[in-house]
């Protein structure tokens, strides 16, 4: 087993900022390429669906969002904890924290919004909102920075507590 590198500073504390609060710096190091595949996963796809306007995919991403807010963990992450983790010599992914589970919800609505719009005609809008959707999770997948986890720590946690410290 190769050597586990540690993350910089700034992406643990975006990692951590997903919810992890209580992880160290090393257990994050560790998972923060698993918790990026969703992300990843979830990008390529929707780019693909955004890009030709197609129903059908972006239903199907649709549903995967609105899973990743019901079960425990994001579908992908079952696909990298049962098939990927152990080959790559890491650690399986936690269940997924209510700041991504957010995340997902907000995903879902955004999608269901994309596909009205493409099925109402209004192409326009579609790739404004679907552009939009691609671009919070190109920047989670590239930055390890996620918006809707941003938001949900500003609206939710009690900074009192030091929980998004």
């Amino acid at each position: 087993m190769k050597k586990q590198t540690q993350l910089s500073a700034t992406r643990i504390h975006r990692v951590r900022q997903q919810g992890y609060f209580l992880m160290t710096d090393k257990q994050i190091s560790a998972i923060a390429f698993g918790n990026r595949f969703a992300f990843i996963l979830c990008t390529s796809i929707l780019s693909i669906g955004v890009g030709l306007a197609n129903i059908p995919i972006l239903s199907g991403m649709m549903v995967i969002a609105a899973l990743g807010f019901i079960l425990p963990y994001h579908p992908f992450d079952y696909i990298y904890n049962y098939l990927l983790a152990r080959r790559l010599g890491k650690p399986r992914l936690p269940k997924r924290s209510d700041q991504l589970k957010f995340a997902c919800t907000l995903a879902t609505i955004g999608i269901l919004t994309t596909i009205y719009m493409f099925h109402q005609g209004f192409n326009t809008l579609g790739y404004i909102s679907g552009g939009s959707i691609v671009a919070v999770a190109f920047t989670v997948s590239t930055t390890d920075l996620c918006i809707p986890s941003v938001i949900y720590n500003a609206l939710f946690l009690d900074k009192k507590k030091g929980l998004t410290q």
